[in-house]
């Protein structure tokens, strides 16, 4: 059996940058109050006409680049914004990328969608049915948010990030080191789109215009974040026989700058262990472990051999974390295109 071996990176950020001075005047708030409460002060949002699978075709290809180029065998999306309820996106983006014929499918658990869909290509690697697996993180949240919800429309913004998983050896850097997954149906209202399914379909009742935007019962969501993904993180280096203190970064899903601090904390690590890009582009969701992985990569901050963490929790709920040994990669994946050449 293979192994799972990070082999490329790559990320993608919409051109348009909005800052927190644009959204303050709409909502009755303040640049000052949005960084304090959250650590945004600005996020990308996809421009009329773009759809996730534009952003996840722009990561792929960043990715595929890094990885030296060639094809893959399986393409795996993770996304709570897919350009349609039906198909799946992800056979899209694999014939976009000129991958015909890859296995594609998408992975719907939120926030922790990227952790899942590394999971589920390790498995593929694991199990002999592809050699070489596509994982993509992308979400557009702004075609979701309700542009009046100041707890929600100041925190997330639009990208997506990728990886490139091959097969190989435990021994070697960038093997996925073990998994833990986890899920708790009975927080489903935590974070939720209420309506578009087949619950309220089927209902035979209108929805509320309301039930059609996400919404997080913040307060709440807040501490179970910090508690599980501590948790998970735990056993996830448990099973790998490290320590906390052996790790060099943590990546975890920049859900709240508050929130990476205290499971820093938790973890007993020191914060500036724990690698964020909140500040210049939101929480993006399933984008968010991936794109932060990219831009490390980019900007020098992970060296081969460096020890990482990644840890995330999401809508379901769910959650998830894993270890890896960061590879010697080829140098930046990107130049002046990440965001279109404009900010």
């Amino acid at each position: 059996m293979g192994t799972a071996i990070v082999t490329g990176v790559g990320g993608w950020l919409p051109p348009r940058a909005v800052g927190n001075d644009e959204l303050a005047e709409r909502l009755d708030s303040s640049d000052e109050w949005i960084r304090t409460r959250t650590g945004v002060r600005r996020r990308h949002f996809a421009s009329p006409g773009m759809a996730v699978s534009d952003l996840a075709v722009e990561a792929g290809a960043r990715a595929l680049k890094s990885a030296g180029g060639g094809p893959a065998d399986a393409v795996v999306l993770a996304t709570t914004t897919p350009d349609r309820p039906c198909p799946a996106t992800a056979p899209d983006v694999a014939t976009r990328l000129g991958l015909w014929s890859a296995a594609a499918f998408d992975v719907a658990a939120v926030c922790s969608g990227f952790v899942y869909g590394l999971a589920a290509g390790a498995g593929l690697i694991s199990a002999g049915i592809a050699s070489r697996v596509l994982v993509i993180g992308a979400d557009a949240f702004s075609a979701i948010l309700d542009p009046d919800d100041r707890t929600t429309s100041v925190i997330f913004g639009d990208g997506a990030g990728a990886v490139v998983l091959r097969s190989g050896d435990p021994g070697e850097p960038g093997a996925l080191g073990p998994f833990d997954l986890g899920s708790d149906g009975g927080g489903a209202d935590l974070i939720t789109v209420r309506a578009g399914g087949s619950r309220q379909r089927l209902s035979g009742a209108e929805p509320d215009p309301r039930d059609q935007y996400f919404t997080m019962a913040g307060k709440s969501v807040f501490w179970r974040a910090v508690q599980q993904m501590a948790q998970s993180s735990e056993t996830a280096l448990n099973r790998a026989g490290w320590r906390p203190e052996d790790l060099d970064h943590l990546v975890c899903h920049q859900a709240n700058q508050r929130i990476i601090d205290h499971l820093a904390d938790e973890l007993g690590l020191p914060r500036e262990r724990a690698l964020s890009n909140i500040a210049e582009v939101g929480n993006t969701a399933a984008a968010s472990i991936p794109l932060v992985l990219d831009q490390a990569h980019t900007a020098g901050t992970l060296r081969p051999g460096d020890r990482v963490l990644l840890t995330a929790f999401g809508g379901g709920l769910t959650w998830g974390s894993v270890t890896l040994q960061w590879p010697r990669l080829d140098g930046p994946t990107t130049d002046d295109t990440r965001t279109g050449g404009t900010e």
